[in-house]
């Protein structure tokens, strides 16, 4: 039998990626927007959500946690690169999630380094 070298759906920081990301898909319903504010929010809320999924289902994948940094990244500077700085709710909406986006998926770093390390059968 093979044993699972790693623990999946345990951390608090993939988790944390896929609320924002959903929080984030969702924001439109309760922040002004226009057609590119709509769509960068759900987009990047969807792909962040997955993102947190795929750290979650393969604890070992630092890649995913670095995906997470970037799509982070990528939607802090949305509102100026899709010229909805001026919403409000939906600028803020992309500064905090894309902030804390980034917090989270460098937080996760060490402990994905350590599950991709961890020998196989160790606990």
């Amino acid at each position: 039998m093979v044993a699972m070298t790693n623990r999946t759906w345990h951390r608090w920081q993939d988790w944390t990626a896929v609320v924002i990301g959903v929080l984030t898909a969702l924001s439109p319903i309760v922040v002004a927007t226009d057609t590119a504010a709509l769509w960068t929010l759900i987009v990047f809320g969807v792909l962040i959500a997955a993102a947190g999924l795929w750290s979650l289902s393969a604890p070992g994948s630092v890649a995913s946690e670095y995906v997470h940094v970037v799509l982070g990244v990528l939607l802090f500077v949305s509102p100026w690169v899709f010229a909805y700085a001026d919403l409000t709710g939906a600028a803020w909406t992309s500064w905090v999630a894309g902030v804390l986006t980034v917090a989270v998926g460098f937080a996760a770093v060490p402990a994905a380094q350590a599950d991709h390390r961890s020998p196989a059968g160790q606990h």
